[in-house]
């Protein structure tokens, strides 16, 4: 994932390689962030953060590949 605050999209695309995912990511900035909540993509393909929106897509995701 590039570089990005919690304020500057609210939409990313995630690789197997990004999970577990949890938001805020590791490339968020920290002093805006809220605390830390894992999203289970890897069964639909696509996670919402309750805390903030955020969507976050599972790029390369097939629904029959849940544990890549």
């Amino acid at each position: 994932m590039s570089e990005h605050s919690t304020s500057s999209k609210n939409h990313y695309e995630v690789t197997y390689a990004d999970l577990p995912l949890h938001c805020p990511t590791p490339d968020m900035s920290a002093w805006n962030s809220h605390p830390k909540v894992f999203l289970p993509i890897e069964l639909t393909g696509k996670a919402k953060c309750q805390y903030c929106g955020t969507e976050y897509i599972l790029k390369d995701w097939h629904p029959q590949n849940h544990s890549h």
